[in-house]
């Protein structure tokens, strides 16, 4: 009850310094008026019933996309908050049966909407948030829950260059309408006009913060100067030994788990590279058993290369030739060097959690590997690049893409190291 006057209040106080901001607002889009974006709204009908579902600290966010999405869809209703289970409204607007409901959201268990639309008209239900905040909405709501599950790989980069995504597979709540809406109803051309008054918001973010950036940029130096002394020692003296690892697994949902005791996600993908040499190393291995509807679409291999992979085996012997007893495994996270483990692989006595890392740099928690990567992008700079060539190409799936980007992460790290170094700083020894 406390937790709940509390955000209550929060959001009254959100409101109230909107209303007192001094700026006019546009009472349509609730945008300052210098950005309005409702000339680039147009309408359009559409044969899916839309209900959008946004997370109450997403309301007042001024760059989110939910309440956008509403002005342009004629056939969608909006609603703000968590639990649904008393909503009467929500609760008819997936009782039509001409329309089933159908959830746009990834997971394990996940149909591809492109691949295997479902038949005829029906009701797509979007959760709006961040996903930490979708997450808890759907897990709060077994209405929720319980719905067939639908997703898509975007086929193109999300042009939300306003705020960071977790990884190269997110895209923004108006932008995933538009890929869903294709794919059930088809017309691109016609629904890539929801993208209209998204694109002039972003320009005009974009146009607002080129106008302070001097000001921030005042105290990057000093911000880099205290961080590099939080960075640990190996991945500056020792870069040699450095081994940068990704691993994906084969895994069912919690629901179907609960039903099965005893059962382990199943490592499918292993993947290093050592960057101070540019050496890569991958391994499919064959599931030993079904694949999880969703374990396609999240490791993004395909069924084929699944199936023809090797065996655990064939994958130790080819780490055992590839890692060194002396080396360090740097990872983010402890899951995927567990799951290896777990398989039986062996690991050297020195392992970094680079995410324990970042979060000593940043003093704060950082996120998702990719939103931690975007935000030492500015850091990074040609001259700042690891020594060894790039052949993570070569390096299929999303194991590849998390690759790539711990490699840019510890390029990063790199790079305060020699911008304190430069500046003459020594305040204070490394991290061991």
């Amino acid at each position: 009850m406390m937790r709940a006057m509390f955000a209550s209040a929060v959001e009254q106080n959100r409101e109230k310094n909107r209303l007192c901001s001094g700026r006019e607002v546009c009472s349509r889009c609730r945008r300052p008026t210098e950005g309005c974006y409702c000339a680039h709204v147009t309408p359009i009908d559409t044969r899916t019933r839309l209900v959008l579902l946004q997370h109450p600290r997403e309301r007042y966010v001024a760059i989110g996309t939910a309440h956008m999405a509403s002005l342009c869809l004629v056939n969608s209703e909006l609603h703000v908050g968590i639990d649904w289970s008393q909503s009467e409204p929500l609760a008819r607007a997936l009782a039509n049966p001409e329309r089933p409901p159908i959830l746009l959201y990834p997971g394990e268990d996940s149909i591809d909407i492109v691949k295997s639309p479902p038949p005829g008209p029906v009701t797509l239900v979007v959760v709006d948030g961040t996903w930490a905040q979708t997450k808890k909405v759907v897990r709060t709501n077994p209405l929720l829950s319980a719905l067939p599950r639908y997703a898509f790989v975007p086929p193109r980069p999300s042009e939300y260059r306003i705020r960071k995504e977790p990884d190269d597979a997110s895209v923004a709540t108006i932008e995933a309408l538009v890929h869903a809406l294709t794919a059930l109803e088809g017309d691109e051309a016609r629904f890539a006009t929801l993208l209209a008054p998204f694109r002039a918001m972003i320009d005009f973010q974009i146009e607002c913060q080129a106008r302070f950036r001097g000001a921030r940029n005042r105290h990057a130096k000093h911000r880099a100067r205290i961080r590099r002394f939080r960075v640990p020692r190996v991945l500056s003296e020792r870069l040699n030994d450095v081994v940068c690892v990704a691993a994906e697994a084969n895994a069912f949902p919690y629901t179907v788990r609960a039903q099965r005791p005893g059962y382990q996600d199943e490592l499918v993908q292993w993947a290093a590279y050592r960057p101070a040499t540019g050496e890569t190393m991958e391994f499919v291995v064959a599931p030993r058993g079904e694949i999880a509807p969703g374990t396609t679409i999240h490791t993004r291999l395909d069924e084929a290369m699944l199936r023809g992979g090797g065996t655990l085996d064939e994958l130790h012997t080819r780490w055992r030739a590839f890692v060194r007893d002396t080396d360090v495994v740097c990872s983010w996270g402890r899951y995927e060097t567990n799951l290896f483990a777990t398989a039986g692989g062996w690991l050297p006595r020195e392992h970094l959690d680079l995410r324990h890392v970042a979060r000593d740099v940043a003093r704060t928690n950082v996120g998702s590997l990719a939103e931690y990567k975007e935000s030492l992008a500015s850091e990074l700079s040609a001259e700042h690049h690891l020594p060894g060539p790039d052949l993570l190409a070569s390096v299929p799936g999303r194991a590849g893409h998390k690759l790539r980007a711990i490699r840019d992460v510890i390029a990063s790290f790199s790079a305060l190291h020699a911008a304190a170094a430069a500046g003459g700083a020594a305040e204070a020894p490394d991290a061991p």
